[in-house]
């Protein structure tokens, strides 16, 4: 990953990182950046992007730029720095304009945050409970959405968790949540909410044509 791609990924994810960092680690965020931004040399490009990375560990796991980093290649060049590539300043300076003003809410979070959950301290099975969606709520941290468990209990139901695995919720929860939570044209309604009237084998269905489908 070359320095300008590592840039670039972080503006494809801008609101989302944003909103999953603190305000101290956004103003960190904000100096790490002019620093970049201001590198006179290769070696100052190497040594802002490895601090970068560092404070980028705060990012919650399933965060699409924690996986990026985690997955991708090291930054080119970055064994040798006097031949590393340096950086382009304007989509670092994009990035710092964006700091300026309070991050853009990501309106599919805020409607599946809104929805009715259970805090990690509540789940009867524990936060690494395999299966369940988890989301990261800016303020309230670790939320499981209600319709994961059984009515009135913290008793996850076999199905979901059937369900879950296929989406794959475990690298991307945000859009298993929106599968179950969004209405689905397959089963004519919301799949959350025909969990107990829709035979299990007909969610498990429609979540499976969703998979092979892509």
């Amino acid at each position: 990953m070359t320095p300008d791609e590592f840039v670039a990924l972080l503006g494809d994810h801008w609101p989302q990182t944003l909103e999953a960092l603190d305000p101290a680690d956004r103003e960190e965020l904000a100096v790490l950046l002019r620093g970049l931004a201001s590198a006179a040399d290769s070696q100052a490009v190497q040594a802002a992007l490895r601090r970068l990375r560092r404070l980028l560990r705060a990012l919650p796991d399933e965060h699409p730029v924690t996986l990026a980093l985690r997955d991708g290649v090291r930054f080119a060049g970055s064994t040798d720095a006097a031949d590393a590539p340096g950086v382009d300043r304007l989509p670092v300076l994009a990035l710092l304009a964006a700091l300026d003003g309070p991050p853009e809410p990501d309106p599919l979070r805020a409607r599946l945050l809104a929805a009715p959950s259970l805090a990690a301290a509540e789940v009867a099975a524990g936060p690494g409970e395999p299966g369940l969606i988890r989301l990261r709520h800016p303020e309230l941290g670790d939320r499981y959405p209600r319709f994961q468990f059984a009515t009135g209990t913290a008793r996850p139901l076999a199905v979901v968790g059937r369900i879950n695995r296929l989406l794959m919720a475990d690298r991307d929860p945000w859009g298993a949540a929106d599968w179950w939570l969004g209405r689905n044209r397959w089963l004519h309604g919301v799949p959350a909410e025909l969990l107990g009237s829709v035979p299990d084998e007909e969610l498990t269905r429609a979540a499976r044509e969703l998979v092979e489908g892509d």
